[in-house]
């Protein structure tokens, strides 16, 4: 029973990670960042990755690789010149819109609901279970984010 949750979550993540490469040409950790900024435009880096549930390391690179497609634009804060924001452009924008809602999301939504002594629950569980499978202090990073991987394939072809 417990498998098979787990199971439909990877499986749900995979599917809408899978979509978002094959009809829009970025990663599921990608699109997750670019709907993640269209809900909440103007966050600071550490905004975003706490929105996203995400190390802030992660989400930076994440970010960068979009800044460098035209998705993402940098700029100063428009209250304190010496912030740095995050906003899609406006090609970001109409990315988003052709895209449905990531798992990761609904992930996080559900998450959201359960009670705040079942969140615990949970999240000690999940420890207690990376620990066993001893992959407890490995840094996580963000879901179905395969650029690292496909480039080093594309290496190897070339």
């Amino acid at each position: 029973m417990v498998l098979d949750a787990v199971r439909r979550i990877v499986q749900a993540l995979h599917e809408t990670s899978r979509w978002a490469e094959k009809h829009l040409g970025v990663t599921g950790a990608q699109l997750f960042v670019l709907q993640t900024l269209a809900e909440s435009p103007r966050l600071s880096l550490n905004e975003l990755a706490a929105r996203t549930h995400t190390h802030q390391s992660s989400v930076s690179t994440v970010v960068a690789r979009l800044v460098e497609r035209g998705l993402v634009v940098r700029g100063v804060g428009a209250d304190d010149a010496r912030r740095l924001e995050l906003r899609l452009s406006a090609e970001g924008r109409r990315l988003t819109r052709r895209a449905p809602n990531m798992a990761q999301h609904r992930l996080i939504q559900g998450i959201e609901r359960l009670s705040a002594s079942r969140r615990r629950a949970l999240a000690t569980s999940l420890d207690t279970l990376t620990k066993a499978m001893a992959i407890g202090d490995r840094t996580p990073a963000m879901l179905f984010d395969d650029t690292k991987r496909r480039a080093r394939k594309v290496s190897r072809h070339e």
